[in-house]
Parts: C-alpha cells; structure tokens; sequence
C-alpha cells in the first residue's frame, strides 16, 4: 500500500495482528500546518510514515531506509537529511502538539488528561537527560531517562498530546554537557512532582470549556504544593496518594470527624462497613474483562499548619489542640479490589465540589482511565517508537517524541473505530 494512502483498516479485530495504519494527506497537512518549508513538511510525513511501518526498533537509520526506497532515493542522503530535521532542525513542536491535540479531541473528546511517568532504561550516559533517577514503575532506581506525558483519555482510546523530559542535576551544572545537548537556558531542575504538574499545567486546551479534570497516576510526594498549583490554576485534580497521607474526616456523621489527622488508608479501614460493589471492565481484554471491585468515599481535608481553621484533635498533644487544615473539601475514594482482601488503591479529587466528581461512579470512571493509557502506551507506543529515540539533543528528544505521539493517535483513533460495547466499558455502581 502507498505510504500517502488515507488511513485504512488491514484487519477486522483489534485483537489480531495486522499490517499498520498509514497517515492520511488530511491529517499531515493538518499536523504540520506550522512547517514554513515543503521539504519540512515531507520530511515530517516520512518519519511519521517510518514510525507507523518500520518493523522493529524505529531508529532514523531504520526509518530512512524505508523512506528512500519509497522515494528511489540514496540511503545515505535521506538519512542525512532526517537527521538534521529531528536533532538540529529549527521547527517548534508545540503547534504539532496543539494540532494533534484538536485533532484527537475533535474524534474523540476526552474525559480527562492522564498524566503518568515514562522511563526509558539507558545502558549508556550520552543521551539526553540520562542519569541515575527513579524508575517510578519499578519503585527503584535506575540509569535512563525519566520523562512525563499527558494523554487525552476517554473509556476507549488514548492518544499523548504533551511532553516533558526530566532534566537531573547533572545534565544542568555541567556547561559541556549542557551545550551540546543544546538544553535551553529556561530549563532547570524539578523534582518528580514539579515535572508532572507543569506536564498538566501546559496541555494544550487545557482551559477550553468545559474544564476537563487532570488525572495523576502517581501520588505526590509534596500533596500541599501540587493541589495548591492546581487550585490556582482553577483545574480539577484527581490524584493517586499513599496510604501514609495524613488527612482529617471532614463529613460529620462519619466515624474519626474531630479525631484528628490521621493516615489515609486508617480512615479508609475504618470505614470499611461503608464499602459498596462496583462493576466495570478491564480495558483490552474483550467481553471477558468485566471486574467487581469494593468502594468507600469520604469527604476530607488536608492538615495545613498556619492554614484555615482548626479541628481538635484526640491523637496527639494536649485535648485542646487544633490541627490547621485547608477549607477545601477533599474527595478520598478507596478501592478493595481481589476480594477485598488487599490493601485498596487510594484516590484524592480536589476539589469535592468538582461536578466531575459529582459521583463515587464518576470518579473511579477517571481513575480507570490510567489503565487505559497504560494499555495504550504498552499496546501502541512500543510499536510506534516511543522509547526508540537515541539522539543526544534536548530538541530531538522533543521532535521525535511529538511524531511518535502523532503516530500513536493513527493508531489509537483508528482501533477506537472497532465496534464494542460502550456500555460495558462504564464504571457503574451496584446495589447499595
């Protein structure tokens, strides 16, 4: 098939292997719109093309190769010159972001932006941002890259529209090391939880009517700074937190009200009795997939020194002690999945009175929504070489980060086209 054939279906079931989806004329010139040259925008098109339809590891050598013989062209020039237009080309990704942003939304409008680490392992040193940091996945350490994306996610498809490498200490200090990877001077070191709040706070449309929540697939190490960014931004935050987060009940009729602050997976325990069935489906794994989980909500509020009014405690200090704490209610949401039996996963909406988070159904309809992007991301970006970048250049990383992310939404928005049940994929709350 020719690679500047429109996008078609090679098989009839999502679930089987089939040759890959090509990009459309449409969409390339609606992509790249923002290239001021011809030859840019060609050459955007045959990475892209190389990206979707080179077997394997998608190196630019791979990718060039696919794209001279598609041209009757020398090996060596196409490489040449693709090299040049991902790692020291002067073309600004973010209006392609920002296309392929209102693109996929205007196929598949989002429920939310995920936002959830990426760690690339590295045998090396030389590629940009590589250093010794955490591999949150792996709960370890380890030498690569460690960067963040923000997907656009509804029940059925993902697709990433904004990224952010994680720039070490190392890689900022060192002026060598800094001007050869040609790092802008903008950049500076962030901790994890800075690098997934600017990822968020820099999606294109992200203000657009209606507001759409950001979901965090990684519990904050500093839960009062990340909810104050997203307070002042006015964005509705629904974020992973660790059973250790210290909390106040802020619901009255509910046992530990005025108790004082206490570990979030503690106030989720005792509420136990509390705890209702919930249906839904695994994403990716057919009519089989449908699950039954346990939940419990609470209203909460976070303990602020300094902050708002006090609550009296009864588990430290003096009985006439105040623990400070924010005026905003907090929506804490536990989840018991296995029977019950294991420690439930945890969940934080701020604020309460978000309608997006109107409903116990609502909220673990976002929260589901991470295991979509970590299907999608596993199931097409290891195919469209998302992990494949070797180059040493801050700005090639960007480049080829933003074409991988155009071609994961060929192949998102194409398999979201298979017919399924809708129905099925809903979160819904069973009898009470």
């Amino acid at each position: 098939m020719n690679a500047e054939a429109t996008i078609q279906r090679r098989a009839t079931s999502r679930h089987t292997h089939r040759q890959p989806d090509l990009p459309s004329a449409q969409l390339c010139s609606e992509l790249f719109e923002s290239l001021p040259r011809s030859d840019q925008r060609l050459k955007a098109r045959q990475y892209l093309t190389g990206l979707l339809a080179v077997p394997g590891r998608k190196s630019i050598r791979n990718i060039a190769a696919l794209a001279a013989r598609a041209a009757l062209a020398d090996d060596s020039a196409v490489e040449q010159g693709l090299h040049h237009f991902i790692s020291s080309s002067t073309w600004d990704w973010d209006p392609i972001r920002t296309a392929l942003a209102t693109r996929a939304g205007a196929v598949r409008p989002p429920l939310a932006w995920v936002v959830r680490p990426l760690f690339v392992a590295k045998a090396g040193e030389h590629s940009v941002g590589v250093a010794r940091q955490p591999a949150p996945e792996r709960g370890q350490e380890l030498n690569g890259q460690l960067a963040f994306g923000a997907w656009a996610a509804d029940d059925r498809v993902s697709v990433p529209v904004q990224w952010r490498l994680r720039l070490p200490e190392l890689w900022l200090t060192d002026p060598r090391r800094r001007r050869r990877a040609e790092i802008p001077d903008s950049a500076r070191a962030e901790s994890l939880d800075e690098c997934a709040t600017a990822t968020a706070l820099s999606v294109p449309g992200l203000w657009e009517a209606p507001t759409r929540p950001v979901v965090l697939d990684l519990p904050p190490e500093n839960l009062h700074g990340v909810l104050d960014a997203f307070t002042k931004a006015r964005v509705p935050l629904l974020t992973r937190v660790r059973g250790n987060t210290r909390l106040t009940v802020a619901d009255r009729t509910l046992p530990g009200y005025r108790a004082g602050a206490a570990p979030a997976r503690q106030i989720m325990e005792s509420l136990r009795g509390l705890r209702r069935p919930v249906s839904w489906r695994e994403p990716g794994v057919g009519a089989t997939g449908r699950r039954t989980s346990l939940v419990a909500a609470v209203r909460v509020r976070l303990p602020r020194p300094g902050f708002g009014a006090g609550v009296r405690t009864r588990t430290a200090g003096p009985p006439t002690a105040l623990v400070p704490q924010s005026p905003t209610e907090l929506l804490l949401i536990a989840e018991w999945r296995d029977g019950g039996t294991a420690s439930p996963d945890l969940w934080l909406a701020a604020p309460a009175s978000t309608s997006a988070f109107s409903s116990v159904g609502d909220v673990l309809r976002l929260a589901r929504l991470t295991r979509r992007v970590a299907l999608d991301e596993e199931r097409i970006g290891e195919r469209v070489g998302m992990r494949d970048f070797e180059g040493r250049s801050f700005s090639g990383w960007h480049r080829h980060m933003t074409l991988a992310s155009a071609a994961h939404a060929v192949t998102a928005l194409a398999d979201a086209a298979d017919p399924v049940d809708d129905e099925s994929l809903y979160t819904r709350v069973l009898s009470a």
